[in-house]
């Protein structure tokens, strides 16, 4: 068998040329094997009709199977010479033949340097893909957190405009004065609770 890996004949067959090989020769080999054992069961039933013959089943194996090995040695000789114009004349294609997927090729030449240089930006590239949707993640985060921080603010506003409507329920337009009048309140509520605690002492 070949040892030509024939890469551009597989892209155009589908199978490499030498794998085509090896399945003729097995076909082959098993039809001659196939042959061999009916030659042998008519030479039996043949023997049959001679009763008196001194020829025993044991000596027809042996013979099968010596002629057998002649036959496959010069298969495989014939086969060889076979395999070397099937590879060369009808399994193979040409060096000027372009398959046609490969007309970029023709018309975009490339040297191996060239390549090379390319492959070289395609990489810088790709590193700089990744560091912008690295970035790109980190700022949804961020945006992710400002909306977290805006709702916090919202509820803050709401908060702040529902004090100012207790205040203005009480008089109090200015917020400064609203936050004056809720400490007085509070500090008037501490008073009381402090009076209410010693008198709850005196009483004891």
């Amino acid at each position: 068998m070949s040892v030509n890996p024939m890469a551009y004949e597989a892209q155009f067959f589908g199978f490499t040329p030498q794998t085509c090989m090896l399945r003729i020769y097995i076909a082959f080999q098993d039809y001659l094997f196939e042959m061999m054992l009916v030659v042998e069961r008519v030479i039996l039933k043949k023997l049959e009709s001679f009763p008196t013959s001194k020829i025993t089943p044991l000596q027809i194996r042996k013979s099968t199977e010596k002629f057998l090995l002649f036959m496959k040695n010069r298969f495989d000789h014939l086969f060889s010479k076979m395999e070397q114009i099937l590879l060369q004349l009808v399994l193979n294609i040409p060096k000027n033949v372009l398959l046609p997927e490969d007309k970029v090729h023709e018309q975009y030449p490339y040297s191996k340097e060239e390549f090379h240089t390319l492959q070289g930006e395609i990489d810088e590239l790709q590193k700089q893909y990744k560091v912008e949707v690295s970035a790109g993640q980190a700022l949804l985060a961020e945006l992710e957190e400002q909306k977290i921080v805006q709702t916090e603010l919202e509820k803050i506003l709401q908060w702040f405009d529902g004090l100012e409507n207790v205040c203005r329920e009480h008089g109090t337009s200015n917020l400064k004065e609203s936050f004056a009048f809720l400490t007085q309140t509070a500090k008037k509520l501490q008073d009381t609770l402090d009076e209410v605690e010693k008198k709850n002492k005196r009483l004891q």
